[in-house]
């Protein structure tokens, strides 16, 4: 007596010909669908546990407070850049109600691109490998905190991605920096952090 046969099991995708070309075009779908994902690019951003954009600067990274320079992180370097550069300023000096000059704080140039920030308080020894400082407007190198002297500042954080590392130059101060990155900027990110004293 034969058992009856039970369902048949389809099978998942056609068999033969027709079904080895299904299997081969969802799988080239799913690998480029990946690749394509794996080539969005990273947005160019410059960041501040200590900050957002357009917040008030603690203390602490101020001429009021310890006079660190404050904690930066960056993502998203273009591919094809070569070396950064930062530059820290106060567009709003002596007053932001009739401002005069911009008042420069921090000057660093021939950043490795593949550095992706700065510690708080970072001192001229532990920068990364080959970055250079330049001149702030206290004739110094390094960084130096806001301290205005009347009224709410905004302090520009300015970095800049270039295609190439700036040679011939020692110690220069902003404008030689502007000069020299001329026609070598690839992509320019800020952070605006702002400051009132206290007393």
């Amino acid at each position: 007596m034969k058992t009856p046969a039970g369902p048949q099991t389809r099978p998942l995708f056609f068999a033969g010909p027709a079904g080895l070309l299904l299997v081969t075009t969802l799988i080239l779908v799913w690998v480029l669908t990946l690749t394509a994902h794996g080539e969005e690019k990273v947005p160019f951003t410059l960041k501040s546990t200590a900050f957002g954009n357009g917040d008030p600067i603690p203390m602490t990274y101020t001429c009021e407070g310890k006079d660190l320079s404050p904690p930066l992180a960056w993502e998203g370097v273009p591919e094809q850049a070569r070396s950064l550069v930062l530059i820290v300023d106060d567009p709003d000096a002596p007053d932001p109600e009739a401002p005069k000059m911009t008042w420069v704080h921090w000057v660093l140039y021939n950043i490795p691109p593949d550095t992706n920030g700065l510690p708080e308080g970072v001192p001229s020894t532990d920068l990364p490998p080959g970055t250079e400082e330049g001149l702030n407007d206290w004739k110094k190198t390094g960084y130096g905190g806001p301290c205005p002297p009347v009224g709410r500042h905004r302090y520009f954080h300015k970095l800049y991605a270039l295609d190439t590392a700036l040679e011939g130059i020692s110690r220069p101060t902003k404008s030689q920096i502007e000069a020299a990155m001329k026609g070598h900027v690839i992509e320019k990110i800020e952070l605006i952090g702002t400051y009132k004293k206290s007393r």
